[in-house]
């Protein structure tokens, strides 16, 4: 039985790459590191999207942050600790991540802040200015 999509409305046309991006984003969610997102308002400016990694005992040379077409993507690489260490129990990893986020036309990344183990990026979207157009109609005999 195939599945039914709620972008297969009849008055939905043209989101086919909405629904492609709605699925791999579902199949890649992982839960590390973990995140947040929020909305913060700032005086006089347009609201931002905040964005938080809890990326500790990472270091910023370590962290990287690419915007490729629409995706947001962070990666955090370290390299695994010498062995000579004896673990008595080990509960901090040091692994890779990759977190990727499909951005909204038009949003920007204004910038991104490393501070006490948190990484936060922010993002903006200026307000579209709306247009309405109105079509003509054809009378044919």
């Amino acid at each position: 039985m195939s599945r039914m999509s709620s972008l297969s409305s009849p008055f939905l046309l043209g989101f086919d790459e909405v629904e492609r991006l709605l699925d791999r984003v579902t199949k890649s969610a992982e839960g590390y590191p973990p995140y947040n997102v929020e909305r913060v308002e700032s005086d006089g400016e347009a609201p931002r999207l905040r964005i938080t990694l809890a990326v500790a005992g990472f270091t910023a040379d370590k962290l990287e942050i690419t915007l490729d077409e629409k995706e947001l993507t962070i990666r955090g690489r370290q390299a695994e600790e010498s062995e000579d260490r004896i673990f008595l129990h080990r509960g901090i990893a040091a692994r890779q991540f990759q977190r990727t986020f499909v951005l909204a036309e038009g949003m920007n990344v204004v910038g991104a802040e490393l501070r006490n183990g948190l990484l936060a990026v922010d993002l903006v979207r200026p307000e579209p200015e709306r247009r309405a157009k109105r079509i003509d109609i054809v009378s044919r005999p």
